[in-house]
């Protein structure tokens, strides 16, 4: 049995107080979950959920160049992006990126997939371009 704090209890918003401790508590304990969750899809070659054959288009249109070149110009902007996020995100989430990049290597006697080791490579070199301005003095 825990004793409250004298000083907690006699606060007029204690009950807000516990109650927003627990609410922490379920918090952490849900996103504990939708990580687990997330990494287990990792699973399947890089996150990929099989979709049912039947759900495709009968034809899927080629990309033209224009969209390609589209394509590519917002890849680059995000992955900048993401580096400048993970520059100064806590060490903590970079860990967590770094071990998504090892989850999604293929495992002892699986098949190896040349994609799935192309995206956990360049995971890496995220995180590694993101640790160069970690260590920078940039305000």
């Amino acid at each position: 049995m825990t004793q409250e704090s004298p000083i907690l209890a006699a606060h007029p918003d204690a009950s807000h107080v516990a109650a927003g401790a627990s609410t922490h508590a379920a918090s952490l304990a849900a996103s504990a979950a939708r990580r687990d969750s997330a990494l287990s899809r990792w699973d399947n070659e890089g996150g990929a959920i099989a979709t049912p054959v039947s759900r495709l288009p009968a034809e899927i249109p080629e990309l033209t160049n224009a969209e390609l070149v589209h394509l590519r110009i917002r890849v680059i902007a995000l992955e900048n992006l993401l580096i400048a996020m993970l520059a100064r995100a806590p060490v903590e989430q970079t860990a967590l990126a770094d071990d998504m990049a090892a989850h999604i290597t293929p495992r002892p006697g699986s098949t190896q997939h040349p994609l799935t080791e192309h995206a956990a490579q360049r995971m890496r070199d995220l995180l590694a371009r993101a640790q160069h301005y970690r260590d920078t003095d940039i305000p």
